[in-house]
């Protein structure tokens, strides 16, 4: 099913490396694209966790930063899932379709979540299944991407974390600068769906995709990052993915300690920097090169060179002064679309 989809989407002109798409043959005028106009690509390199039966809402209660119990099939939200420790294994993208919840997290350590999922759920009547091959998301963006939706859909979420479902294909809108989407749709529909959305939605790849995140401030943790920050660090609490009086879940009593015990030292920020190379885990230092200050939570080429970022940052160094990488690349720090 998974080759199915990807050599549909080689043969539309995608540039495939270990299942995911790095573009359709120009890389630079799809970030343009993405940054002026109406634009779609796959999520084949992101996760998708499948969980089912009758203890699912309180299994995972007991296990994310969230309110699962607020997830009615009408509506996402974003969760974390921490250590005991309260340091963040995953970030998710969280929505329920029937009788199943989903998970959507960072590709490459999806296995070992829902490995780690696994061993909790004991005697409690949950199936945890890898539903990334079996749905296929595509992401859209642009300013007119409402109209483009709406040749497919009948109705069109009006709001972020909105969801509708039509014929089994769910449409989540998402947060970002520009009204943004995600299609959740099952395999043997992606392609005839992927050819209609074509004539209003540019193809880009997966970077793109990660660049307009970035933009919105929606952090991913990866294999590099994790263990690394407090939900906090990267504003999981302003992105509504934090439930402060849900009660208890793994993690729980570092969390609620941060939150009303101790001013958060450390954010997420967004930031450029013309360097030639970044990626998630890299350190970031500040007048005190000796130190490191922050990390790099996730990088994507930038429209205009370079890189836009998410970085960690101990917000007493972003007021002391310049904010550099290692090989002391400036990063120039930018507005994100909500306040810190």
């Amino acid at each position: 099913m998974a080759n199915t989809w990807l050599d549909f989407l080689a043969a539309s002109g995608a540039q495939l490396a270990e299942s995911r798409v790095q573009h359709f043959g120009q890389p630079q005028a799809e970030l343009v694209a993405a940054a002026e106009g109406d634009v779609m690509a796959d999520l084949s390199h992101l996760g998708l966790l499948e969980l089912t039966g009758e203890d699912t809402q309180a299994f995972l209660q007991g296990q994310l930063t969230n309110d699962i119990k607020l997830l009615n099939g009408s509506n996402s939200e974003y969760a974390g899932y921490c250590t005991a420790k309260g340091r963040l294994l995953a970030t998710l993208l969280l929505w329920k379709q029937g009788d199943a919840h989903y998970a959507q997290l960072d590709g490459g350590i999806t296995p070992a979540i829902m490995k780690r999922l696994g061993m909790f759920v004991l005697r409690s009547k949950v199936k945890i299944a890898d539903a990334s091959t079996a749905k296929v998301r595509i992401g859209l963006s642009g300013k007119n991407a409402e109209a483009g939706l709406s040749v497919v859909f009948p109705t069109i979420p009006a709001q972020p974390h909105q969801l509708v479902v039509h014929n089994e294909t769910a449409l989540l809108r998402l947060p970002g600068i520009m009204p943004r989407f995600e299609i959740v749709v099952p395999v043997d529909a992606a392609s005839a769906l992927w050819n209609q959305l074509a004539a209003k939605f540019k193809p880009v790849g997966s970077a793109v995709w990660e660049w307009l995140e970035i933009r919105a401030g929606v952090p991913q943790v990866t294999a590099g990052t994790q263990e690394e920050f407090v939900p906090q660090m990267l504003n999981l609490d302003l992105l509504g993915g934090i439930s402060f009086n849900k009660g208890c879940y793994t993690g729980q009593e570092i969390v609620a300690r941060t939150h009303y015990l101790g001013k958060v030292k450390r954010r997420t920020h967004l930031a450029h920097t013309t360097a030639t190379s970044v990626a998630p885990g890299d350190k970031i230092f500040g007048t005190d090169t000796a130190e490191p200050v922050g990390l790099i939570v996730n990088a994507a080429a930038a429209v205009q060179g370079g890189f836009e970022v998410l970085a960690e940052i101990r917000l007493e160094s972003v007021e002391a002064g310049p904010i550099r990488l290692e090989d002391g690349s400036v990063l120039e720090l930018r507005d994100l679309p909500y306040g810190l």
